[in-house]
């Protein structure tokens, strides 16, 4: 695997196509490929359509997967998969990618998103047409919100969700 990012206590690992399929099909062999064990959010429900969705937008568009998959969050010290994020798309024309994010219930109030939100950030705006990073939030998503303002984001617009920029 030529691109992820390793943070103190996270390895971040983009999937490929095959692997977001093992993802969406085969939860006991991604974990197996990727030497892990998975204890994010469960596969199900609207989480599993969106996976669905973007499996096929990855093997479509296999040259931008990195904007298209989701990246899981393996802590180091265990192997555990802890949550998952992902950059809903290619960068636009205003140079933008908006990031998305969960984690497994288990692993919430420790820090570890904010760590791999940090990280993300830091690794897309280095990639060549991004200059801002967006995200949206619930009005009543309090830990999302705090997890962005601790990343550097600001409130940028406020209707029946709240959307923030880097």
């Amino acid at each position: 695997m030529d691109t992820y990012i390793e943070t103190e206590r996270l390895e971040l690992i983009p999937l490929t196509a095959p692997l977001l399929k093992l993802w969406v099909e085969d939860l006991s062999g991604l974990e197996a490929e990727l030497n892990c064990s998975y204890e994010a959010e469960p596969m199900e429900g609207f989480f599993l359509d969106i996976v669905k969705v973007q499996l096929e937008i990855t093997q479509n568009d296999p040259d931008n997967y990195l904007w298209h998959s989701f990246w899981l969050l393996i802590r180091k010290t265990s192997r555990t998969v802890v949550g998952a994020a992902d950059f809903k798309d290619i960068p636009n024309e205003n140079k933008e990618v908006e990031i998305g994010y969960g984690l497994g219930k288990a692993f919430e109030h420790y820090g570890y998103m904010t760590e791999a939100v940090q990280a993300m950030c830091d690794w897309a705006l280095k990639q060549k047409g991004v200059s801002h990073v967006t995200a949206e939030t619930d009005l009543d998503g309090f830990a999302s919100q705090r997890i962005l303002q601790r990343c550097g984001f600001k409130e940028v617009k406020r209707g029946e969700t709240i959307w923030w920029k880097l």
